[in-house]
């Protein structure tokens, strides 16, 4: 589950359903706002996709925090189903819309770069390079304490040199790190549009009644 300064994020999207499921998302998503409200937790619409017609929605990605947060989402957290007469298709015999609600996370935290957090030891290496580098340590090695990246340089002559090479390589590899976390989070945001599981819902909602008031089981 995403945490970001306290905040827990739920994606509710409509998967790959009908127009109707759109509708049942928003119908959704007001009433988890309204149940959390209730509660005195805070809800924002962090980003929404709209569907096809006016105040539809595909997916909304809500930011929840608050004192209950984590029970609240997971309350949440599942198949849910608005249960209703379709808006658009008079003779539409089917009346239960199921959207898909999973944890999230929107942007992992970044590694940062702190020289402070890196150890630096000087040290000789083998190969080509005559006197000089056998007999003065002018290899540097470079560890990340946080995240245990090591580097090695002895590209150069001076230790100061190969020192400021190993500081940018940690910065590099933190930083390819950070884009690997964040397109991996995206890939699983996207995986929940696919992940919706019709039947046996962990909530049933109808019109008409207060915030949570209709449940399955």
């Amino acid at each position: 589950m995403s945490v970001t300064g306290g905040e827990r994020h739920l994606l509710v999207s409509a998967g790959r359903g009908p127009r109707e499921c759109a509708w049942a998302v928003a119908q959704l998503v007001r009433r988890l706002e309204a149940d959390a409200g209730r509660r005195g937790i805070r809800t924002r619409r962090v980003q929404t996709v709209p569907g096809d017609r006016p105040g539809t929605y595909r997916s909304v990605l809500l930011g929840i925090s608050g004192a209950g947060a984590e029970e609240f989402v997971s309350s949440w957290t599942g198949t849910l189903c608005w249960q209703a007469p379709s808006p658009y298709r008079a003779r539409a015999g089917r009346k239960n819309w199921y959207v898909v609600a999973r944890p999230c996370q929107v942007d992992p935290p970044r590694s940062g770069f702190d020289e402070a957090d890196v150890e630096i030891v000087p040290c000789r290496t083998g190969g080509p390079g005559g006197q000089h580098r056998n007999k003065v340590s002018t290899a540097v090695r470079a560890t990340h304490r946080p995240s245990g990246i090591v580097v090695v340089v002895d590209a150069e002559r001076r230790f100061s040199q190969n020192r400021r090479l190993a500081l940018e390589l940690l910065r590099q590899r933190l930083e390819r790190n950070d884009q690997i976390a964040r397109r991996a989070a995206a890939t699983a945001r996207w995986r929940v549009h696919d992940d919706l599981v019709r039947g046996d819902p962990v909530r049933v909602e109808r019109p008409g009644l207060g915030p949570g008031a209709a449940r399955s089981g």
